[in-house]
């Protein structure tokens, strides 16, 4: 009854398809580095949790601890029209393990959420504006490393936009990966581009603007998360992390519904 509840709130035509998801920590080093990380355990564990196929296709590990980057590619049933809800800057506040005098710290990361487009969907990209590299896949072992250069990064010369995949074995496997990536973040910016065509016509500013901060992370001194555009408020920090956000998701959903109808 609650996925129903879930899916009654999802009306866009993407919301039904698998995600990408996309976690860059914020200045800090170390300690943003480090909440990057616990944030794709997070995801990683909710997509668990609802028996999502999730797949990590580039991983960029920190230098000491943490991560520099990771892109997920999470595949259900409504997987896109769920983790929109999770796009925007994430803080988390805690007495840092990094830190030898033990102060508490804020630490920022980014989470960036896109559709995985269906090839039925026309977003031309021509071979002559992709410029390809490879190289050897970085990591601290297991699928993240192999001894031939078949990761891939592709640079989409008239956009700027550079997305890499060292997840599978081979190059080409690798390249097509990259190009379904980079097919999904153009349509997504072809779709800001009208959005903000639409709303500077209509002169509306209200709405979550990108990149503001969603929700805090708080473990010192007190224990709680809380969602600052719903205003929802959660106790259990451990069970957010382990992977309960579906309660965060439910009230975006409801809220943006509201502001919709």
């Amino acid at each position: 009854m609650e996925n129903l509840e879930l899916r009654n709130l999802l009306s866009g035509g993407l919301d039904k398809n698998n995600a990408i998801l996309t976690i860059h920590p914020g200045a800090g080093g170390t300690e943003s580095q480090d909440w990057a990380q616990m944030l794709m355990r997070m995801y990683l564990r909710w997509a668990e949790r609802r028996g999502y196929a999730a797949q990590i296709v580039d991983f960029q590990p920190g230098e000491e601890a943490g991560i520099k980057g990771v892109t997920i590619t999470i595949s259900g049933d409504y997987a896109y029209g769920y983790l929109m809800a999770e796009a925007g800057v994430h803080r988390l506040v805690r007495i840092s393990p990094y830190d030898a005098n033990k102060r508490r710290h804020t630490s920022f990361a980014a989470v960036i959420v896109y559709p995985e487009i269906e090839d039925d969907i026309d977003i031309e990209i021509r071979e002559e504006d992709i410029k390809m590299d490879t190289f050897r896949a970085s990591g601290a072992g297991g699928q993240h490393v192999n001894k031939t250069s078949s990761a891939v990064r592709l640079t989409h010369i008239p956009s700027g936009i550079i997305v890499a995949c060292q997840n599978e074995r081979s190059q080409h496997k690798n390249k097509a990966v990259a190009m379904k990536i980079l097919k999904a973040r153009l349509y997504d910016l072809e779709v800001q581009a009208k959005e903000k065509k639409l709303s500077d016509l209509a002169g509306d500013k209200k709405g979550i603007a990108w990149g503001s901060q969603i929700r805090s992370y708080v473990l010192q001194p007190y224990r709680l998360v809380k969602d600052h555009r719903t205003g929802l408020e959660i106790g259990d920090v451990d069970s957010v992390l382990d992977g309960s956000i579906d309660r965060f998701i439910k009230e975006f959903l409801k809220t943006k519904a509201k502001q919709q109808s």
